[in-house]
């Protein structure tokens, strides 16, 4: 594509290859540990749900029954295919015998790992099989009854409770929205387990389960067939259970994840090592089930400065799409994240934030970029709050935006009511119908303020990641480099659950998705 900032691509190509070693690099990391979060997924794709009778997930019942064995290394699928082998009982019915303590896995006899390999591998095609319909259901269903134009118009509920979730999800579907987040309640990333059944009780947010995604994604698919557009359901796969909710996600058949390789560490406090292994197989399964991410680059500027630190969200763009990539995840599902987050009070602020979106859609031009609105500076002066967000929808369809978190003229208030959705909805309408292609008839002034400003936050970016290649991505966190936050390699949440492979480790998960559809 013509640059219209005038980019030196080969300034991009310079900050890709700087990214691709630091992914590469990581990886090899990555290649060599697993995690209970990791091993807990390949129970629940192995068909293992439910909980004891104390109400703990079944998935962690068995993780914990390996890791208290000291077989964590070999990992999930070697220790259920033994047993399956040896006991000749399906995997559900194994979790539920562990849970009445009738059998202990890492004590059971070992048999030929030929077996081993072939009892999991028949079952994991079973739940690959189900995965791979679903998203052929979801194209399906786009192709049959149709979607909205991008940018997709996004929007969250947040009440705590599933079924009026439900009530506000439908009630915006026809009011216009294209995509319904259901915000997680807070502090659900700190879980280390997935919650079981419907909930009705969230604080900020609903808890992320199963059944509430099977609950909001029957009712978007009844709503999405009355009103004639695709309405896709997003939620988090995020924190300690990263991949976890990546595999309810995906047998439930949502169409967007938060899963950004970074943001746990960063504003979560969670143990990077941990982090890092659990992004890559929660990507495999989002990559193989058509899912789109989202990276969490937007939440940089909620404690940095929008336009000093504007590089690292560049580089940290850079780098999750490598991570993606590695994952097998194509370029057309990665919503990398950027926001609208200058200071209002900046004169020309308007020009630096149409600089930035511009730069990044020529920088990502398959990626269907993911854009936040104003939270850092609104004050609860609703209507300057609205004014804001119609200048955040005016840079969205002038540089072609994909996905469109909506701001809300209440923001820094309450949770959205059911009007201030409605607004904010005919706000984005009205400016996407009336500028829909004012970027294409828009060049920018040759060393102009909006040129120079990309031009400079790309060299940035490009210095920022060759530092970054010869340090690593760890020591760069250490050093607090990205958001002004500083983490350690053996601190935060987590790590007391990661592990080495063992030499009998095997994931069938990984081989049959990666790359694959």
């Amino acid at each position: 594509m013509t640059s219209k900032l005038n980019l030196d691509f080969s300034i991009v190509e310079k900050a890709r290859h700087s990214a691709r070693v630091i992914a590469e690099d990581t990886q090899t990391f990555i290649d060599r540990h697993t995690t209970v979060a990791v091993e807990r997924t390949v129970v629940r794709l192995l068909g293992v749900d439910g909980i004891d009778e104390i109400e703990r997930p079944l998935p962690n019942v068995v993780v914990d029954n390996i890791k208290k064995g000291g077989g964590l290394a070999e990992g999930a699928a070697f220790w259920m295919g033994n047993a399956m082998v040896h006991l000749g009982k399906g995997a559900q019915e194994i979790a539920e015998g562990i849970s009445r303590n009738e059998i202990d896995l890492t004590t059971l006899p070992v048999q030929a790992s030929e077996k081993i390999e072939a009892i999991i591998e028949a079952e994991a095609e079973k739940t690959v099989a189900r995965i791979k319909a679903n998203r052929e259901q979801r194209e399906h269903f786009i192709r049959t009854v149709g979607e909205g134009p991008k940018p997709y118009l996004y929007v969250i509920v947040a009440t705590g409770n599933i079924y009026e979730d439900v009530l506000q999800a439908q009630a915006a579907a026809r009011q216009g929205a294209d995509i319904i987040a259901v915000i997680r309640t807070t502090a659900q990333s700190l879980l280390d387990y997935v919650p079981y059944g419907a909930t009705t009780e969230g604080f900020g947010g609903t808890y992320a389960t199963q059944e509430n995604f099977r609950i909001m994604r029957t009712a978007l698919d009844e709503v999405g067939t009355e009103v004639g557009r695709y309405i896709r359901l997003c939620n988090y796969c995020s924190g300690l259970c990263m991949p976890e909710i990546a595999a309810m996600g995906a047998i439930e058949r949502l169409d967007v994840m938060l899963n950004d390789a970074l943001y746990g560490i960063l504003f979560r406090d969670i143990n990077m090592q941990r982090t890092l292994v659990d992004q890559y197989f929660s990507r495999i399964i989002n990559g193989f089930a058509g899912i789109i991410i989202n990276t969490g680059e937007d939440n940089y500027l909620t404690t940095s400065d929008a336009i000093e630190e504007a590089h690292t969200v560049l580089a940290s763009q850079f780098i999750n799409e490598q991570f993606a990539l590695l994952a097998g995840l194509p370029e057309e599902q990665m919503g990398l994240g950027h926001a609208f987050e200058m200071s209002p009070d900046i004169e020309d602020g308007f020009l630096l934030e149409l600089s930035q979106a511009q730069m990044t859609r020529e920088i990502f031009p398959k990626a269907p970029l993911k854009y936040m609105p104003p939270t850092k500076f609104m004050t609860g002066n609703i209507f300057k709050g609205h004014l804001q967000d119609a200048l955040f929808n005016v840079v969205s369809i002038m540089t072609n935006q994909g996905l469109q978190l909506l701001g809300m003229p209440t923001e820094a208030i309450h949770t959205p009511l059911l009007q201030d959705r409605a607004l904010s909805i005919e706000n984005a309408k009205y400016i996407f119908n009336n500028l829909r292609h004012f970027g294409d008839e828009i060049e920018f002034k040759k060393d102009g303020m909006i040129q120079m400003r990309a031009q400079s936050v790309l060299k940035e970016a490009a210095d920022l990641l060759g530092e970054i290649e010869h340090i690593g991505i760890m020591a760069t966190i250490e050093q607090g480099k990205f958001a002004d936050v500083t983490r350690k390699m053996d601190g935060g949440k987590g790590l007391d659950g990661v592990t080495q492979k063992g030499s009998r480790y095997f994931n069938p998960f990984i081989s049959m998705m990666l790359g694959g559809k």
